[in-house]
């Protein structure tokens, strides 16, 4: 069986590893330069910061066996169960957030080693050439492909929402204890993360994620949301020094929960974490469902 995949984040290189290890010919076709998606590590300053997922959960059986291999040769480490909730700062306590000490999208490429992936590949259809093909990717982008109805209706249902990161390099760690915080009710902040102490170096680096709302504003100049963002974190933290700021804008970055784990059309699949509530679990988990069922 013959398998192209497209899109290279943590759906399709999951789905496409399953296919591999069970013996279909699958190559991976992605339009950036790096795999990974919102599986995001980006380099500043010589350093890479975390601007896509925060963390990973794991709850599910298979996929805490995948975060088990990836402690086991040192790429994932547990990093905290207590995140703040503001207002206020009081601490909460929930599942234990995994965190990557070479950054998350280092998951991603030991995911890809050994697969046939194409970088820098962009498609305006879907690929004719193949037994099927799965498109893992938001709704919005396979649209663009011309999916069948099926999947395009799935594509259609779904509901997406803007983020702009802002990754906030201080000139030293000012804010103590802090790990990361959700912040409720805000007009522009929706959660600050200490990427320090996620990825264990303790670098003076923040990376804050936006409200939609302000993403929506700033999509088309994301540069002029980094001053509000910092703004935001320097007022809501109790910081007085200016940080450099560089931003990442994620037009598709968080999806309206959804049912089932996948949608297909014939040969023509549609996965990712729009399937469940959105994670990098739900993710990974629908990638491989994809797998086992073109398998079975």
């Amino acid at each position: 069986m013959d398998v192209v995949v497209v899109g290279a984040g943590i759906a399709g290189l999951s789905c496409a590893r399953a296919l591999t290890d069970g013996g279909a010919r699958v190559r991976v076709v992605e339009r950036g330069r790096v795999v990974g998606g919102r599986l995001a590590s980006k380099r500043y300053d010589g350093r890479y910061a975390d601007i896509g997922a925060a963390y990973l959960v794991a709850d599910e059986p298979d996929f805490t066996a995948q975060v088990s291999s990836w402690q086991s040769r040192g790429l994932a480490r547990p990093w905290t169960d207590t995140l703040r909730v503001y207002p206020g700062g009081e601490p909460t306590t929930g599942p234990m957030r995994w965190a990557a000490p070479g950054g998350l999208r280092s998951l991603a490429t030991d995911l890809a080693r050994g697969l046939d992936v194409h970088l820098s590949t962009r498609l305006d259809a879907v690929p004719d050439d193949a037994d099927a093909v799965v498109l893992a990717m938001p709704g919005p982008q396979a649209l663009r492909l011309d999916p069948p109805p099926a999947v395009a209706a799935a594509a259609n249902a779904q509901t997406w929402q803007p983020v702009i990161a802002a990754v906030l390099t201080y000139p030293s760690r000012e804010w103590g204890d802090l790990r990361g915080a959700f912040v409720n009710d805000h007009p522009t902040l929706a959660t600050v993360h200490d990427d320090g102490d996620r990825r264990g170096d303790n670098a003076p680096v923040l990376v804050a994620h936006s409200t939609a709302d302000l993403a929506a504003r700033y999509l088309d100049d994301p540069s002029g949301a980094g001053p509000v963002l910092a703004a935001s974190v320097g007022e809501l933290l109790g910081l007085s020094a200016e940080p450099e700021v560089h931003v990442h804008r994620w037009t598709f970055a968080q999806p309206e929960p959804g049912e089932p784990a996948y949608a297909v059309d014939g040969r023509v699949w549609l996965c990712g974490d729009a399937f469940g509530r959105p994670r990098v679990q739900t993710a990974w988990l629908s990638g491989r469902a994809v797998a086992h069922a073109l398998l079975s």
